[in-house]
């Protein structure tokens, strides 16, 4: 498939603004502002990134910075009470950083931020030093394909690879990132095979059959809509 971005390096962007963990707040909220960014990762040393600081982490000053929490609340809330005294990326961040390796797959990245409730991944390399980062749009980018592109990758690298040949017999249609493979195909027990591997495609919305089995002397009825 070699028109797809498969990976986090093919749809990252390389220029990041980030702090130090020594950073006072107000540099925290103007390099935000001048960014236009609502987290920033937090650096130590060369660049290694030990944590996130987000907005979130900001606006506990500013909630509780008419009126003391009572007792209640700061047991309730612990880490926005600390937040709220707090002076330093250091003090203020969420650490250790949900990060991603610039060779992890986009699907990988998705499930990451899906299960930490992110919106942007910083990404590091073996050494943990910041490379770039990637946002949820950054991998939406892959629906961006046109449907011609999709269609000749599923022609070529899907169906040309689980048959021992291409096969005329097979049509490949593709309309708004939805996959229709329609014609004749041998074995429609391959049909949940041949949908796995049409998802699998970057871009592809969803897939539709429209197929028959085989020739033979009792040819098999459509398989119309198949659902898999």
């Amino acid at each position: 498939m070699l028109n797809t971005p498969h990976i986090v390096g093919d749809v990252m962007t390389e220029t990041v603004a980030a702090v130090q963990r020594e950073a006072r707040f107000k540099e925290i909220v103007e390099t935000m502002d001048r960014w236009k960014v609502s987290a920033l990762p937090v650096l130590a040393g060369e660049g290694r990134v030990v944590g996130v600081v987000s907005e979130a982490d900001l606006l506990p000053k500013e909630e509780f910075r008419e009126s003391d929490p009572d007792r209640l609340e700061q047991l309730r809330r612990v880490d926005d009470v600390r937040r709220a005294e707090a002076v330093t990326a250091g003090e203020l961040m969420t650490s250790p950083a949900h990060t991603v390796r610039a060779d992890a797959t986009l699907s990988q990245a998705a499930r990451i931020m899906a299960r930490e409730s992110v919106k942007r991944l910083p990404v590091v390399d073996a050494h943990g030093l910041l490379r770039g980062i990637v946002s949820r749009a950054d991998l939406l980018k892959v629906f961006l394909r046109t449907d011609e592109d999709i269609a000749q990758e599923v022609s070529r690298d899907v169906v040309g690879t689980l048959f021992a040949a291409p096969t005329r017999d097979l049509q490949v249609a593709v309309d708004e990132g939805v996959v229709t493979l329609s014609g004749r195909i041998r074995d429609t027990s391959l049909v949940p095979v041949l949908a796995r591997l049409v998802r699998s495609v970057e871009g592809v919305v969803d897939v539709e059959f429209e197929v028959t089995g085989a020739a033979s002397a009792r040819p098999e009825p459509p398989v119309v809509g198949w659902s898999v």
